[in-house]
């Protein structure tokens, strides 16, 4: 049986997109038949708060969905102030190897997310102990993204950041793109096509499908106004501050509700804004559990997908937007490139704005308001596109044959040395097997 791990510091209880996506995939594996494992921190995303179960503990293993999940203690933060939370994750990427080498055994092929960039750390070194490739899984370019959202600044960080992400790209067995726009970029970079792969995110269409406009209102207990959803993270990367200026145009129109549910580095500052403009038609919300995500999105009359106008976003693919289209919503997408070539061209599934323009997606919304039978018809696109093309099952299938063929290679693994003193680290962990601190 195939041994396949996977690294990353976000995993359910979380409901980030990450832990989202890669917990699906986990699952939809372990149902055809392979071993999963994952190496992961305490639940902590966004807010830093580690519940009290999970608290106290140096390693702690689990059992989900008949996904082996190993826990390991590192540093948490919250998701605002960027030193905080770059430590945080350098944390994670520099003990998970250590406290969780053990317990994670001894996998056939091993898949790492970036972002976390430190990530990478954690499965150098584990590949290279465990003598087993690694598939570096790139769902944003980092740290070119936080440079361009002006994050990150430091030449001497982003120097020592670009060394660790292309010298990754480079010891990695395989890149995992999962847009065009970042395959294309990596290959412009220098990476060959035999080395870089797209497989594109997607969503579980049995779990989120089309159901009554009422029935998931009365389930939530929401009204009956006419109601704009945005779900998800509330950062700097989505430009919110846009929704809430169409909110302000939008005042008059009193049968128009918008609703915020998630949580972020931003939320606090967007709902100081919202107070300060009176904003008497925008709510937020928590975030919810994943299983009442398709109650949520079915509840709305329009879903909203906006980033901000960054030239790097332009090969971005959402991943909220595939769950909104699964369950028949219309979208009103602020996103330029990629997304928009699919949602808005490919699939007829939205009405694209120009992102951070609050004049066009308060217009937009009205235009759908007043055309129901377009709004309609655009969740029903949506629908038929993510079932023919983004179903999770098959996109399961899809990485199954990547993976198959990575390991007909049997291609060595190879880490200088000094990158990896896990030997003793080893015997070390072994004595923290589910031992408080």
């Amino acid at each position: 049986m195939t041994h396949i791990l996977f690294i990353t510091p976000y995993f359910p209880p979380e409901k980030a997109a990450p832990a989202v996506r890669l917990s699906e995939t986990a699952m939809h594996l372990v149902k055809r038949g392979y071993q999963v494992t994952v190496l992961t921190t305490v639940p902590n995303y966004p807010t830093g708060i580690v519940p009290p179960e999970y608290r106290g503990y140096v390693i702690k293993k689990e059992l989900l969905g008949g996904v082996r999940v190993v826990r390991v203690w590192s540093y948490t933060s919250p998701n605002k102030g960027f030193l905080r939370r770059i430590l945080a994750q350098l944390s994670f990427g520099c003990l998970a190897p250590i406290l969780g080498g053990k317990a994670v055994g001894h996998p056939d092929v091993i898949i790492v997310e970036s972002p976390p960039l430190f990530d990478a750390i954690a499965a150098r070194v584990l590949a290279w102990y465990k003598r087993c490739p690694f598939i570096f899984l790139i769902s944003d370019l980092w740290p070119e993204s936080a440079i361009q959202l002006g994050m990150l600044s430091n030449r001497l960080l982003i120097n020592l950041a670009e060394w660790l992400e292309w010298s990754t790209y480079q010891r990695a067995s395989s890149v995992w793109a999962v847009t065009e726009g970042i395959r294309r970029s990596l290959l412009q970079r220098g990476l060959s096509s035999e080395h870089v792969f797209l497989l594109t995110n997607g969503v579980d269409t049995a779990k989120f499908h089309p159901m009554p406009q009422a029935q998931a209102r009365a389930e939530l207990g929401w009204d009956n106004q006419f109601t704009i959803l945005y779900a998800g993270t509330h950062g700097l990367s989505q430009g919110l501050e846009t929704v809430l200026m169409a909110a302000e145009q939008l005042q008059d129109h009193r049968d128009i509700s918008i609703v915020l549910v998630g949580d972020g580095a931003t939320k606090a500052d967007l709902i100081t804004q919202a107070k300060q403009r009176d904003l008497k038609n925008v709510t937020f919300l928590d975030p919810q559990p994943h299983e009442r995500m398709p109650l949520v999105w079915a509840s709305a009359d329009i879903c909203l997908v906006p980033l901000r106008k960054v030239p790097l976003f332009e090969g971005a693919l959402p991943s909220k937007m595939y769950e909104a289209m699964a369950c028949a919503r219309p979208i009103v997408l602020g996103v330029e490139g990629e997304a928009r070539r699919m949602v808005e061209q490919e699939a007829g599934a939205a009405l694209a704005v120009e992102p951070e323009n609050a004049d066009a997606l308060a217009s937009a919304i009205l235009y759908l308001r007043e055309n129901t039978e377009l709004a309609e018809v655009l969740g029903q696109r949506g629908r038929t596109f993510v079932q023919n093309r983004f179903d999770r099952e098959q996109l399961t299938i899809e990485l199954e044959t990547r993976i198959a063929k990575l390991l007909e290679k049997g291609e060595p693994v190879s880490e200088p040395r000094s990158l990896t003193p896990i030997d003793v680290a080893e015997v070390k962990s072994k004595t923290f097997q589910d031992m408080k601190l």
